[in-house]
């Protein structure tokens, strides 16, 4: 029967037709995959540095997820802070030389043949900057110019443009978007020239990630020796432990203090040891102005608490540690202007006492942060013979911020996934140095 149908196709219009509506069938699968397929995932080695960054919160220096790759044509190198909770990716620019020789900290646009700056009235300039704080504005040239400004009094500016990015051996990516900000101003003169750029990775449609065109991210930052890995793309990793998935909290409409475009997720509640910290439900969900969203920021080196709820997290660690910690009795020292709750222990001990682990609930997921992540030896601050090590959580209020954020120091030792496409993160508590190793990311 077989042979019998193949004979009489050629004279049968019927099968003929059948024959080419099965062929066209199996050609449109394989045309939605290779379209629908994901970009190839990158992978780029992550260090931690201490610097003078820019920062959303009211802080002189801050630890720093720093990712390093190159851009323009020929390539130069740039160095950039991983902050899931800004939008636009900068770069420090600058059109002139020192001494005849390139600056390798400073990105020159005269050097890249690649480099295209974007005009004011541009689709790119009116339509995608509507999150931006700042709105853009018309220079004297006609080109879009961004302003950013922060909570510690810096600010950056400088022209919106386009560039190649090199992201190493996996390929370029041509006509990314992102900052060329030629003018840097921080209250410390001399901090101005360590200041490195910014790698935006929110919702935001200009956000490298959303450029890029990712469905997910992952990063993991070591509690050892604080190096770390970012992936772009999914890891499709069998090794790794099942994550948990919180879900995204999304709010379409515009709301005064509430980030439309960060990774929001709902603190549901806060244990110590376990014990579940008696905290109002009406306090960690955002209320009627936006006030209250909690925030995963990669950019932020510690977890801040609206003050109620702080105070409540201060008061149980505080009875927790009586009698194994001894108390700093300093009213006037406030670290990093957030972190009252501190500590003195001597210089000679090289291990902290056990400590009462911190448990952040969201909805279908628990974030641990256990050992000596609970505190924080302040670089530099000494009482007598000993050193003075300060909870890691602080009182969001007085930094006159209106939010929950959630700092990379609580994320070392997590498999942090941001998926995108089905508005999730993931997490779950891994030996991010052994995921180098097995990714082969070295520095």
């Amino acid at each position: 029967m077989k042979s019998y149908i193949i004979s009489n196709s050629k004279s049968n219009p019927f099968l003929k037709t059948l024959y080419l509506r099965i062929f066209l069938f199996f050609l449109l699968i394989q045309i939605r995959s290779c379209f629908s397929s994901s970009p190839a995932p990158f992978i780029f080695p992550l260090k931690t540095q201490i610097l003078r960054s820019p920062s959303k919160l009211q802080f002189q220096h801050n630890v720093s997820l720093i990712v390093s790759l190159t851009v323009g044509t020929p390539p130069q190198n740039v160095s950039m802070v991983l902050d899931t909770g800004s939008e636009l990716s900068w770069v420090h620019c600058n059109q002139t030389t020192r001494n005849n020789q390139p600056d390798p900290t400073i990105f020159n646009p005269n050097q890249s043949t690649s480099y295209k700056p974007i005009p004011c009235f541009s689709p790119t300039c009116v339509n995608k900057t509507q999150d931006f704080p700042i709105p853009p504005s018309c220079d004297s040239d006609n080109l879009c110019h961004a302003t950013l400004s922060y909570a510690d009094a810096s600010s950056s500016d400088g022209n919106l443009a386009s560039d190649t990015f090199h992201l190493g051996s996996s390929g370029n990516i041509s006509g990314l978007v992102f900052g060329c900000m030629d003018s840097i101003f921080s209250s410390n003169a001399d901090e101005d020239s360590k200041t490195t750029g910014l790698m935006g990775m929110n919702r935001g449609s200009l956000s490298f990630v959303s450029q890029m065109g990712f469905p997910k991210f992952s990063y993991c930052i070591s509690g050892s020796d604080f190096s770390g890995l970012l992936l772009l793309g999914d890891s499709n990793v069998t090794w790794l432990t099942p994550l948990n998935y919180t879900p995204l909290v999304q709010i379409s409409r515009p709301l005064p203090y509430f980030d439309r475009v960060a990774y929001t997720v709902q603190l549901q509640g806060i244990k110590v040891s376990g014990k579940l910290l008696p905290i109002p439900k009406s306090v960690l969900v955002p209320d009627h102005t936006g006030a209250g969203q909690t925030m995963v920021d990669s950019g932020t080196q510690f977890t801040f608490l609206l003050g109620p709820v702080y105070n409540i997290l201060r008061r149980e660690f505080l009875n927790q540690t009586a009698g194994v910690l001894r108390v700093l009795e300093d009213p006037n020292f406030v670290f990093q202007g957030a972190m009252d709750l501190c500590y003195r222990v001597p210089l000679g001990k090289t291990r902290l006492p056990n400590l009462p682990s911190v448990s952040l609930v969201f909805t279908g997921a628990e974030m641990v942060v256990s050992g000596d992540r609970v505190l924080y030896r302040v670089p530099g601050e000494t009482r007598g013979n000993d050193s003075v090590w300060c909870l890691s959580f602080g009182n969001s209020d007085l930094l006159g911020v209106e939010a929950y954020v959630i700092g990379h120091h609580h994320q070392q030792n997590m498999w942090m996934e941001f998926d995108l496409e089905k508005s999730r993160i993931g997490l779950a508590q891994v030996r991010c140095d052994l995921a180098r190793q097995r990714f082969g990311v070295g520095l």
